[in-house]
């Protein structure tokens, strides 16, 4: 008798827990994933820290794919009774007919309100920028003047998009793009967005233009239902009552539920290949080296380890590409504050009156953070003590051992809440309590051998059984449902028995897809 065939996943982020998932969902072969840390999730994951919770990087479960949708529906159903705030605020929002009341349950999702702002010269601007009398107030009439005919020229003089900065300049004008992209991009990777690929910005904001953003304020009240709508412009979205990490453990406990295993604090460091595919991997356990076979290899783990963990036998162009790709760390920092100084001047309701957006894009250039994140707004039960306190986090951008990278925790937590000061955002005297965390290759960086990642690409998908999914794993700063898709595109092609991995890399790069959805 046959034994089923097994496939080791290295990494339990998104992508690697939804291919496990999948993997069993629709084929006889169980996954075993081996992840690096204590924890499942990546990036995606929640810290609780003294019984505050922290979202990484803030992730909305907002999808146009509808089997993404349809997944995390399965694992978390939306609520059917008001949360929390909503309680307290008297808020109507549309609840599910059918559901769990998240006052009495954990495993619901909620339905939140988008807003982000861009804090700039110490005032509020909407993201995306819109064009209406409360920006030109606060950018000033010669500011407004010079936007205004940036944007024009824009619009008659197109630029070749051969760098992120005349990708932005097409859509915005330059005046618009220095005073609301350049600082910012520079922050996140370290570069100015002259040396920087265009696909990010196709990969992030395509289809979004000053035009579309206007027009989308313009036309909201002649919409119709089901009318299409771009991805940054959504409104409202989906979250975890506790954060995307408890959408990732719930998954993680079904996979094993299911047969599947996870195998933690194991850091895969060899991958051995022979005849054009994947034989094993080796990896580190608790300073000792375990040996994992398998018939299919799915790599979430950043590109350049993958390459280099494969030894002496791959080529040196292919070598040098993968060692020099680049990649962004992030660190931050939460603080937990009596009150926030700045005031909540919309028409927003929000428990005590905070600010109601759920993250600030920061583009002071006095100081070197990227955005601020009010744990409050994404969910209630992300807080301890929701009616009086605020919880906020605090995003850098930095590469390791840098100056950033190398503070001790004391030292950086205490020139993070002077930034944030010296911003007018907090009085320094209203913090009440604070943690620091870092994460290592949160983003993978489009400059230096980038340009040339197609010569890994075919070299990773010469060998038949090793599937490359995910953001580190493609090497491509993908959202979190993209990353799912890459993991389901490649268990739909296995379990018909295919071999192709471009219905995998193509997944986020066609233009309509990105840009388009159906309005719920």
């Amino acid at each position: 008798m046959q034994e089923n065939k097994t496939a080791i996943i290295i990494g339990a982020g998104p992508a690697g827990l939804t291919a496990a998932y999948c993997l069993l969902k629709e084929t006889d072969i169980k996954p075993i994933i081996l992840e690096e840390e204590g924890f499942v999730g990546g990036i995606s994951r929640t810290y609780e820290y003294k019984g505050n919770r922290m979202d990484l990087g803030g992730h909305r479960f907002f999808s146009k794919s509808e089997e993404v949708n349809q997944l995390w529906q399965e694992l978390m159903p939306m609520q059917s009774a008001p949360s929390k705030d909503d309680i307290i605020l008297n808020n109507e929002k549309p609840l599910a007919k059918e559901g769990p009341d998240p006052e009495k349950e954990d495993r619901v999702m909620l339905l939140r309100n988008r807003v982000s702002r861009i804090y700039y010269l110490h005032k509020f601007f909407d993201y995306p920028i819109s064009l209406k009398a409360e920006t030109f107030k606060n950018m000033g009439f010669k500011r407004t003047v010079k936007a205004g005919f940036g944007y024009v020229k824009s619009c008659l003089f197109k630029k070749e998009e051969d760098s992120l900065r005349n990708f932005y300049i097409n859509r915005f004008g330059t005046p618009l793009y220095e005073m609301f992209f350049e600082d910012y991009t520079e922050k996140l990777w370290g570069r100015n967005p002259s040396e920087i690929s265009a696909d990010w910005g196709a990969q992030r904001v395509k289809g979004l233009s000053l035009f579309k953003a206007v027009m989308s304020v313009l036309s909201k009240p002649f919409k119709k239902k089901g009318s299409k709508v771009e991805t940054s412009l959504i409104e409202q979205y989906s979250y975890p009552k506790k954060g995307p990490g408890q959408l990732w453990q719930i998954m993680a406990d079904e996979i094993v539920k299911m047969g599947g295993s996870i195998v933690y604090n194991t850091k895969v460091e060899e991958i051995v290949t022979s005849d054009g595919k994947v034989e094993k991997v080796i990896a580190s356990q608790n300073g000792e080296k375990a040996e994992f076979g398998a018939d299919v290899f799915f790599s979430t783990m950043p590109v350049k380890d993958l390459v280099c963990g494969m030894g002496e036998g791959v080529p040196a162009d292919v070598k040098h590409v993968a060692e020099n790709l680049p990649y962004r760390d992030f660190i931050t920092v939460g603080l937990l504050v009596n009150k926030l100084k700045i005031k909540n001047q919309t028409k927003i309701n929000t428990v005590s009156n905070i600010v109601p957006d759920c993250w600030i894009y920061i583009q002071e250039r006095e100081v070197k953070l990227g955005r601020l994140q009010i744990f409050n707004n994404w969910s209630p039960y992300m807080v301890k003590d929701l009616e009086n306190t605020v919880w906020i986090g605090l995003e850098y951008f930095c590469s390791e051992g840098d100056e950033m990278w190398n503070m001790s925790d004391e030292d950086f937590i205490k020139f993070a809440i002077n930034e944030l000061d010296m911003i007018d955002v907090i009085d320094k005297e209203d913090v009440l309590d604070s943690v620091r965390l870092k994460v290592k290759k949160a983003y993978p960086a489009y400059f230096d051998t980038y340009s040339q990642f197609d010569t890994v690409r075919e070299y990773l998908d010469s060998f038949e059984n090793l599937w490359c999914i995910g953001r580190n794993g493609q090497h491509r700063y993908n959202n979190m449902d993209h990353s799912m898709l890459t993991a389901m595109e490649a268990v739909h092609a296995i379990a018909k028995g295919e071999t192709d991995k471009s219905v995998v890399w193509n997944v986020n790069t066609e233009k309509e897809y990105h840009e388009e959805a159906k309005a719920k």
